[in-house]
């Protein structure tokens, strides 16, 4: 039997996910991380991307929209602004955020407030990928 290491995906609305892996990989703040049984501590902001667990059976897909990452030897714990499962990710919803971030950010006269409207941008375009690669391996 192969080691494993607890996991529990959090939103600020649920409990998303809560079980064993083989490994996890995390959009960190400044680069992708891979996490295995026995990984050193570590807490970390999370910047919006796929969460995905390997369970060693099965490879299970969550979209976060950012937050903290805390890595202890025997238990991952993701705590999200917002957590869904891949396969409940809209497509036309995604598209649509994306188109209505870019025109905020081209109109110059609006009184908008550009850092939240990169984020959505960000959040967004972090939908599109998850949805594209969970084509590819479909």
């Amino acid at each position: 039997m192969s080691m494993t290491i607890h996991v529990d995906i959090v939103s600020a609305e649920a409990s998303i996910y809560s079980g064993l892996a083989e490994m996890v990989y995390a959009p960190g703040e400044i680069g992708e991380l891979g996490i295995a049984p026995r990984h050193a501590p570590l807490v970390t902001r999370l910047k919006p991307g796929e969460i995905r667990v390997d369970t060693g059976k099965e490879e299970l897909d969550f979209f976060i929209s950012g937050g903290i990452l805390e890595i202890q030897p025997h238990v991952v714990t993701v705590l999200a602004d917002t957590a869904i499962r891949a396969d409940d990710l809209d497509e036309a919803k995604a598209l649509k955020a994306k188109k209505r971030a870019e025109d905020a950010l081209a109109d110059k006269a609006s009184d908008i407030d550009f850092a939240k409207a990169q984020a959505e941008l960000a959040e967004a375009a972090a939908q599109l990928q998850a949805i594209s690669r969970l084509r590819k391996t479909r």
